[in-house]
Order: structure tokens, then C-alpha cells, then sequence
């Protein structure tokens, strides 16, 4: 075992579980074990819960303008330590390190927003009458949780970790039992850079503890990112306990390529987002509808796809029953009549033959209806569909009850503007294969891709981590009585 077994963090130190019960943390690289991971119980939840609330007090009244102090300390502790930091991401999640590179990048910019808070939330003030003012200021809500998924163990975090806790509250964050690594190294991060005790706790464990999140009284609010299943349970289970909730699920996004598209551009950006990440990140491209006469373009994007090398350019899927379930979509697909131009399956890499790969695949002649065209694969697979409309294609991608994302590779502006205004998807790209926002821009699907209002980061989220509060003030006696009084 390569590093010790994992602890959870309350009150600013690691602590055991009270629990025997364990499981192996297995890197998908190589097969090997690297810690092992507590499966937490309610009793440790409480008192990380315990903790949080007798920090929130005092970390809510600081001004917000001390509270960021922390998260400019932070930002420069994830640039120092950005190379541990991908290595780990890299080792527990089975990405590239040029991937994990990226995302400990994300993390910085998320930070950098989170620092912009005060001045995004100065509140109003009126005088609304003679001598009567009117004001609203945002209040944190108290403690509040984040549940996290495997695919990004550092970024996901940090969509939750700046902004809840610098916008006054405190936190339970509950990493993937499969990536339990790098959520410890940011909390130690954040009590270097300041954090007081108790604003940032982790609980590990399974879904005992996602459970008890959705059930406790004194947890005031619950973000979930995963797979949709799970997020309509969990949102399900948090709202009924009066709790606020806003869960991410899953995707199946839609790239529609058109004749007039730039072949090289596309196909490059086509094979890098159905690939990235192995695939496994809500934001891939994993059904693409050729428009017309596309073939030249599929000819260039099977031709980009081989260049693409499992243990060199391409990460591990997470783990073997992960590669299993890929691969059983990509046989169905073949059995039903779909033609594989470019095959993924049965992919090995010397000299990690223990890890979990999956070679990118291109899968050509794809119904509407089968399963690899509806379906979340998470894995480095492009399902090809054909129309000779562009409202055919949207038809295609409208139908599908998930809302995350769509694209669309054209030259022609008003094409471009027309799927903007009827994909029916939260996040659009024009000739973007990955249309993720910048912060400040938020991040968040629709339909069955979220549920819950609001987005998880940016702008957005202030609205999600605090409530309202309006006050009316009038100290001129010599206004005398009205409606107002």
C-alpha cells in the first residue's frame, strides 16, 4: 500500500473512522492498491456536523472581505503544490497528467472568482419612501454539504469548497470512496492558507453517508454531482427533509457536425472530447449527428481518434467493472448493425496490464434507438448518427431526456444561432467540442442533466449558498404614518 490508510478531517485534524470497515483504493493506471478508505457512520457525520456548526458562528460574522483572505492564500498554495497535487489526481483517477495538470488550473480559477466575491455581493439600498430605506444583504446558510463524484477529484470539489465556505458557511464535504486521495491534501491546503478549524470537514464513505447528509437536521443545504440516477435520489431525499439541493447528473451530448464544418478543426476537437478524460466527465461528446454529407469529416476524426494512445495520450477508465460496462455497450452496438471504424475494446498497455484501459471508439450507422445512442457510456466512445436535417438533428437531441450540453461545428452564423436558440441543453458550443463556461459564467445542464435552480459555480451560485436578507429603516419621526408604518 502505497500511502497510509485514509482518515477523515474534522475540526482541523485527521481523525479515525469509528469503523472497521474499509475499502481498497485501487489506481486504475496500473492495478496497484494505493490506501484504503473508512466507511464512515452517522456517528462520524455528527461529529463532523458538531464541528461545523460550533465554527459557523464566528467564520460567518468575519467580514467577507477577511474570509477571502483565505482563498488568496489558498490559490497560491494550489500553484505551489500543483505538481503533488496532478500526480495524485493523476495515480487515484487513472487521467493523463497533462489532464490532472489541467484540472488543479480549473481549481486555481475557481478560487480566483471566489476572492471576486465581495464585490459581487454588495447587496441594494433604496430610499424608498422620504426618510425609508430599503436593503438586501446575502446571509450564509449555515452548514452545508457537498457529495463529489471520481471523475475530477480536485476540481469538482473546489466547484463547492471557495464559494460556499467564503460566502460565510461552513462544510461537509464527502469525496468518491474511488478517489479519496486528493479531497486530503486540499484540506490541508486550506488550514495552511489559514481556514479556521472547523469551517472544512471530510467524512468518507459510501452511501450510508450520502444518506445521512440528506437526513441530518443541522445540514442546511446539499450539493450532489453524478451520475442521474442518483442525483433525482439524492435530491429527492434532501428536499423532503426541507434541505435545499442541487444535483448534477448525467449527459449524453449531441455535436452536430455540418457539411460546411472546417474538417481538420473538427475532427480534432470531435476526438479530443469524446476522449478526454477517458471520457468519463459529464461534458464529453458521446453521440455526434452528421448532417448531410459529413464522410470526409468522419474520415478525419477515425484518423485523429488513432492517434490517440491508451497509457500515453489516454487515461484508465476508473475501474474493471467500469471497462466491462463500456465494452458491453460497444458489442450491443455491434450486434444491432452499428459499424465500428475505430475499436477501442480488448486494449492493454505494457507494462500496466493490471490497469483498466479503453481505447477511444468510433462507432458509425447508429439508430436513434439503440442503446449506445440514449444512454451515458462515460467512456472514450463517439456514437455516429445520420440525418439530412438539421431540425432532424435536433429532433435527435431534443428527444433525449438529459440536458447538458450540445454543439454544433459550422461556418454559418445563422445555422449556429438557429441550434443556440432550439437545442434544448443548458450549455452550447459553436465549433467548441467541450462548451464548458468560464468563470464567471456558471456551470449547469437541464432537464434530467440537473435538478434543482440554480448552477453550482459562478455568478450563479450566490444565490444557491445564501438567502436573502431585507431590512427597512426609518429614523425621521417627522415622516409621520402612512401604509408604509
Amino acid at each position: 500500500m502505497k500511502y497510509k490508510a485514509i482518515q477523515n478531517f474534522i475540526n482541523g485534524r485527521f481523525v479515525n473512522a469509528g469503523t472497521d470497515k474499509t475499502m481498497d483504493v485501487i489506481s486504475p493506471i496500473d492495478g496497484n492498491l494505493l490506501s484504503t478508505v473508512p466507511m464512515s457512520t452517522n456517528a462520524d457525520l455528527d461529529k463532523a456536523v458538531k464541528a461545523a456548526q460550533a465554527a459557523f458562528p464566528a467564520w460567518s460574522k468575519t467580514p467577507i472581505k477577511e474570509r477571502v483572505q483565505v482563498f488568496f492564500k489558498y490559490k497560491t498554495l494550489l500553484e505551489k503544490h500543483l505538481k503533488e497535487l496532478a500526480e495524485l489526481c493523476s495515480e487515484e483517477n487513472g487521467k493523463t497528467y497533462g489532464e490532472s495538470v489541467a484540472e488543479i488550473e480549473k481549481c486555481v480559477e475557481l478560487t480566483e472568482f471566489a476572492t471576486s466575491l465581495p464585490q459581487l455581493i454588495t447587496g441594494e439600498i433604496l430610499e424608498v419612501s422620504r426618510g425609508v430605506e430599503c436593503r438586501t444583504e446575502h446571509a450564509p446558510l449555515g452548514v452545508v454539504a457537498s457529495i463529489v463524484p471520481f471523475n475530477f477529484p480536485s476540481m469538482v470539489p473546489n466547484w463547492t469548497i471557495p464559494n460556499a465556505i467564503a460566502l460565510g458557511n461552513c462544510m461537509i464535504m464527502k469525496p468518491s470512496e474511488k478517489v479519496p486521495l486528493s479531497c486530503g491534501k486540499l484540506a490541508e491546503l486550506l488550514k495552511e492558507a489559514g481556514l479556521p478549524d472547523g469551517v472544512f470537514n471530510i467524512v468518507h464513505g459510501d452511501v450510508e453517508i450520502v444518506e445521512a447528509i440528506c437526513d441530518h437536521p443541522n445540514i442546511e443545504a446539499v450539493s450532489f454531482v453524478g451520475s442521474t440516477k442518483v442525483a433525482k435520489i439524492v435530491y429527492k431525499r434532501a428536499t423532503s427533509n426541507f434541505k435545499r439541493c442541487l444535483a448534477l447528473g448525467g449527459a449524453k451530448n449531441h455535436l452536430m457536425v455540418l457539411p460546411d464544418a472546417i474538417p481538420a478543426m473538427t475532427a480534432q476537437n470531435v476526438a479530443a472530447s469524446m476522449s478526454g478524460c477517458a471520457g468519463q466527465r459529464c461534458m464529453a461528446a458521446s453521440a455526434m449527428i452528421g448532417v448531410g454529407n459529413v464522410d470526409a469529416i468522419i474520415d478525419k476524426i477515425c484518423e485523429e481518434a488513432r492517434k490517440i494512445i491508451p497509457g500515453e495520450n489516454l487515461g484508465a477508465v476508473i475501474n474493471k467493472e467500469s471497462k466491462e460496462r463500456i465494452e458491453r455497450y460497444i458489442n450491443e452496438a455491434e450486434k444491432d448493425g452499428a459499424k465500428i471504424l475505430v475499436d477501442g475494446r480488448n486494449t492493454k498497455v505494457k507494462g500496466k496490464e493490471n490497469g483498466t484501459y479503453v481505447g477511444p471508439t468510433v462507432i458509425d450507422f447508429v439508430k436513434p434507438e439503440m442503446s449506445v445512442a440514449k444512454e451515458e457510456i462515460f467512456g472514450p466512445v463517439i456514437s455516429i448518427m445520420r440525418t439530412k436535417t438539421v431540425d432532424e438533428a435536433l429532433a435527435i437531441e431534443n428527444a433525449n431526456p438529459y440536458g447538458n450540453a450540445a454543439s454544433v461545428f459550422t461556418q454559418n452564423g445563422g445555422m449556429a444561432r438557429y441550434i443556440i436558440d432550439h437545442a434544448s441543453a443548458g450549455m452550447i458550443g459553436v465549433n467548441v467540442g467541450v462548451p464548458v463556461p468560464r468563470e464567471p459564467f456558471s456551470f449547469g445542464g437541464w432537464n434530467e442533466s440537473k435538478f434543482g435552480v440554480g448552477d453550482i459555480t459562478g455568478k450563479s451560485s450566490i444565490e444557491f449558498w445564501t438567502k436573502l436578507k431585507k431590512s427597512t429603516t426609518k429614523w425621521n419621526a417627522e415622516a409621520g404614518i402612512n401604509w408604509m408604518s
